[in-house]
């Protein structure tokens, strides 16, 4: 937590203990719970890690918090690695972003056959699990249960980089602590994502974007919307 108070200035930490381990440990739980309770949303997976205790840890959280969260990376891995089935006994809505490789862990579906059919596959996971899912990819789906099906037209092949999924999930849950309602803001958050994203690309080109290039870009993306 120091170095990340260091490097972010503008963020408010919240350490936890972890017994020197250097990761969050079910013996934090109710440590955890006490923070989150207050909390309007929450984003998590990107760099938490999996193992068994992460695992179990990912399931009290889901299955205590009330509001909405945002699922990705590692979120995704453990409950794949997990019972995905707790998906359905959660009392907030939840949102998954996951890339082809964390959905097709997820479903227990080849990567391959998932391509052919990326629409289908998008609202057979949101409809399975009662979720709104936001498969990421060329154009970007996001679906919920229902009717309802996106196709996003922003974004470019230079977004395809380290950290640019972690700025996505970001947007969509900080829209949610806004008051926007959760599939408006997977939506829209997709949007501004992409559109940041083409805004970098004029700015550096595709080859030479990072992810900070498309988090530097959230607040034009936005200007331009508004």
């Amino acid at each position: 937590s120091e170095i990340l108070s260091i490097k972010l200035i503008e963020a408010i930490i919240k350490p936890v203990e972890d017994n020197n381990t250097g990761h969050f440990t079910l013996n934090s739980f109710k440590e955890i719970e006490g923070i989150i309770n207050n909390m309007d949303v929450l984003a998590i997976g990107p760099g938490i890690g999996v193992d068994e205790e992460r695992i179990e840890l990912i399931k009290k959280i889901l299955l205590n918090y009330k509001k909405t969260v945002v699922l990705d990376a590692d979120g995704i891995n453990c409950i794949s690695r997990g019972d995905p089935d707790i998906l359905l006994h959660r009392k907030g809505s939840t949102i998954i972003t996951p890339h082809l490789g964390e959905l097709s862990r997820l479903l227990e579906i080849s990567i391959g056959e998932i391509q052919k059919k990326l629409m289908e596959y998008s609202k057979y996971t949101s409809n399975k699990y009662n979720i709104i899912t936001v498969l990421k990819g060329a154009n970007t789906i996001v679906s919920n249960c229902g009717e309802d099906i996106y196709i996003n037209p922003t974004g470019n092949p230079g977004m395809a980089t380290a950290g640019s999924g972690d700025v996505l999930t970001g947007i969509i849950a900080s829209l949610i602590g806004q008051g926007v309602e959760p599939y408006e803001a997977a939506m829209l958050g997709v949007y501004c994502h992409g559109l940041a994203g083409d805004l970098a690309k004029v700015d550096k080109g595709e080859y030479g974007m990072i992810g900070r290039d498309i988090l530097n870009n959230i607040p034009h993306s936005i200007k331009i919307l508004e």
